[in-house]
């Protein structure tokens, strides 16, 4: 489907946008607020080309916009692209929990299941 691949691609492009740290604390600062580019520039000890370059990869994944006021262009934080990837991660909330509880649900699903039946897990500690 047309729509599913779309928003895949968007996701994949986030994701790789906030691979790199200096474009998550941009991220984590314009979430806060708008910010000029030259001010981030500073926070992060980055020159202005380098702070250019991280600006367009975040703008090419949709999570920021430019506003320019006078001569200073502000950046804004453009939230439908972080939610996007907070609907993606909390597809899995129903299955989070303990590592206990998820390996005791998983080994009863295998227990249930006789195609994926298999030798009992290795136990660990000492043998008797």
């Amino acid at each position: 489907m047309a729509g599913e691949s779309d928003d895949a691609a968007v996701l994949d492009s986030v994701l790789e946008a906030l691979a790199n740290p200096h474009r998550r604390e941009i991220v984590y600062a314009l979430g806060l607020q708008p910010c000029a580019i030259s001010q981030l520039a500073r926070m992060r000890g980055l020159s202005l080309p380098a702070i250019h370059k991280h600006v367009k990869i975040l703008e090419n994944a949709g999570l920021v916009s430019r506003r320019k006021a006078g001569r200073t262009t502000y950046l804004i934080l453009v939230p439908q692209r972080l939610r996007l990837l907070q609907d993606w991660a909390g597809q899995f909330h129903t299955w989070w929990g303990s590592d206990q509880a998820s390996f005791e649900n998983y080994q009863g699903y295998l227990g249930n299941d006789p195609q994926h039946r298999g030798p009992p897990p290795a136990q660990t500690g000492e043998l008797t």
